[in-house]
């Protein structure tokens, strides 16, 4: 399959374009990761994460390929992993003592998710309870719920949750989630 065709295929909906994809380029990505500090997981995520953005930029109808799809994707791969590492170097060289935070009040935190999860679709309300509250793992998401594999499930979560995310702040302010 040539590159505008796995672009076309993408702006008309087909998560096929996506195994595509996932099966032909992830070795090269998974190296990219590895040999920078990450490993066989992290580059799962950086990739699928990849795949999202080469996915919405795709279907957006603005885009234009303007190199190879695996040029664009080792691209976002790259930068994404290069976040990846600045958050964990932040993350580690800022020590927090615990023993200074006070106690978050869970309960009205939980209040507001589940009244947020309540507007969501169905489907992606259940995938978000599979995976956060029953804590199951993908392949036995994907199984559940007739999703063709693992990685499509991820990218159905991902997407819910940036739904849920995008839901909350439209309707809560942050201090209402921190205080």
């Amino acid at each position: 399959m040539d590159d505008n065709a796995i672009v076309e295929l993408i702006r008309k909906g087909d998560e096929r374009a996506l195994d595509y994809l996932y099966r032909k380029h992830f070795r090269m990505m998974a190296r990219l990761i590895t040999r920078n500090s990450g490993s066989e997981e992290d580059a799962k995520d950086v990739f699928q994460d990849a795949l999202i953005v080469f996915w919405e930029k795709a279907r957006s109808g603005r885009f234009e390929l303007s190199s190879k799809i695996s040029t664009y994707l080792y691209s976002v791969c790259q930068n994404l992993w290069h976040k990846e590492l600045s958050r964990k170097q932040r993350h580690t060289s800022q020590p927090i003592d615990l023993a200074d935070t006070p106690a978050p009040d869970n309960q009205e935190r939980v209040a507001i998710v589940d009244k947020c999860l309540q507007q969501l679709k169905p489907d992606c309300r259940q995938i978000l309870m599979y995976y956060y509250f029953d804590q199951l793992p993908m392949t036995e998401i994907a199984q559940k719920m007739e999703f063709a594999n693992a990685d499509s499930a991820k990218t159905k979560k991902y997407k819910c949750k940036q739904e849920l995310d995008k839901l909350i702040r439209s309707q809560f302010s942050p201090s209402d989630l921190l205080d």
